[in-house]
């Protein structure tokens, strides 16, 4: 049987481009086995005019290897769209433009292989042994003396609603749903963050000739923009990494929920688009809508005879309850790290934190030996919010890619940021000892 030198298990942007840039790599060979029949990335939000929050240099290589032939640019070219892209003058591509990019990426790469679900992952002494499923109940095996895990996240449902009958969705199948939602008289959005204000003013802009009510409720104090100022940008940084790694993890744990604003919140233009949709809309009348902030979903219930939900909420400023009903019920509350099953064969090669999580290493490896097993976003953890971040994919495959082959394949920027984080060793106060010596 061959061994190839890694298995990267799914095929999102961050494994997709760690196979775009292993691909000219001499001696590195490697396979990408993705469930799905084709790539797909996020196709319940795939809104018409829906842009990434990141620029076109945050494709799959660009940051590592600006003349690799598997560049955004590269695509349009090829697509016979850069000059339109060029007139546009927007550094931002549309969702579904990057989508196709990386669909005509994983068609183009070398070693990428569809409908083919992980179920086993074994080790045999000597190398790594996958038992993938194909669509017909067939099974393949495949050999590697190396895995990278990029298996993604899953929507997350509050427990509140957690096994609760009725027509509930989560964002994630946003699209699928929303001639369903569109067709009752009340919908209600809990959650915040990008995702929660697409579909917001989605399902605003269509409010006068569906005729429902909206309701979006969120736990925040506010409808938080995203912070995307320049000093802030640094954080997606090596040095601010390496700084985050060396803290504690109850102090990275805690430094994450404050940082959610920093790449969980929305897009300045969009808040401004919603505020500008509902000025205008109003001018013509009142809008059957509403916005609940410092609300939080306590409770949920489904009345299958009156078709409705019956949602009990809490000012969290305030203490007060509230209730309220609801036909549609749409959960923007994001996604959370999973392990998959076919771990539990590996269980003991991989190092686990006091949560049950990966313990990863800076060089993105999971087992104890610190050379086997990578993992591409499921280090948020230990990383920071370096770990979804598109513009940072190409670093951490760099470093894969470099620890790998055992030399820097691509250049690893180790200092960007003007910045510095922790305490400057030329600053650092002296302390006294017992023995009265300065150390």
């Amino acid at each position: 049987m061959r061994t190839y030198d890694f298995a990267a298990i799914g095929l999102g942007p961050f494994n997709l481009g760690l196979a775009c840039l292993a691909e000219p790599v001499d001696g590195l060979d490697g396979i990408v086995l993705e469930a799905r029949e084709d790539f797909s990335w996020h196709p319940g939000m795939m809104l018409e005019d829906a842009t990434l929050q990141v620029p076109f240099l945050a494709d799959l290589v660009t940051m590592a290897d600006p003349t690799s032939r598997y560049s955004f640019l590269n695509y349009l070219k090829q697509t016979g769209r850069l000059y339109p892209f060029y007139i546009r003058e927007s550094f931002y591509p549309l969702r579904a433009e990057y989508d196709a990019y990386c669909r005509w990426a994983a068609h183009e790469v070398e070693g990428v292989r569809f409908g083919r679900h992980v179920d086993r992952v074994e080790h045999d002494g000597e190398a790594y042994v996958l038992t993938a499923r194909l669509r017909d109940g067939t099974t393949e095996t495949y050999r590697a003396t190396r895995l990278v895990l990029g298996t993604g996240s899953r929507p997350h449902v509050p427990a509140a609603v957690q096994g609760l009958d009725g027509p509930v969705i989560h964002t994630a199948d946003y699209l699928g749903s929303k001639a369903t939602l569109q067709a009752t008289a009340s919908i209600t959005i809990i959650g915040s963050g990008q995702s929660a204000a697409e579909v917001y003013l989605d399902l605003l802009e269509d409010i006068d000739s569906h005729h429902y009510e909206l309701v979006w409720a969120t736990r925040s104090p506010r409808f938080f923009p995203m912070e995307y100022t320049k000093l802030t940008l640094e954080m997606t940084s090596p040095e601010y990494t390496r700084y985050f790694q060396g803290l504690p993890g109850e102090t990275r744990d805690e430094l994450m929920q404050q940082q959610k604003g920093l790449y969980k919140g929305i897009s300045g233009d969009l808040v401004d688009a919603i505020f500008d949709t509902l000025y205008r809309k109003r001018v013509h009348g009142e809008v059957p809508t509403r916005l609940l902030t410092n609300t939080e979903l306590a409770d949920a219930s489904w009345d299958a005879d009156g078709a409705h939900y019956a949602l009990g909420l809490r000012h969290t400023e305030q203490g007060e309850s509230l209730d309220l009903q609801t036909e549609g019920l749409v959960l923007a509350t994001g996604y959370r790290p999973h392990v998959p099953a076919f771990v539990e064969g590996i269980a003991d090669r991989i190092r686990w934190d006091d949560r049950g999580r990966y313990d990863v290493s800076p060089r993105y490896t999971i087992d104890h030996q610190e050379k086997e097993i990578y993992v591409q976003n499921a280090e948020e953890h230990t990383h920071g919010l370096i770990a979804p971040d598109l513009g940072m994919g190409a670093y951490r495959s760099s470093i894969i890619i470099r620890e790998m082959c055992g030399r820097e394949v691509y250049p690893v920027e180790e200092r960007i940021a003007f910045q510095e984080f922790g305490v400057p060793a030329d600053l650092a106060r002296r302390t006294r000892s017992r023995a009265g010596v300065l150390s």
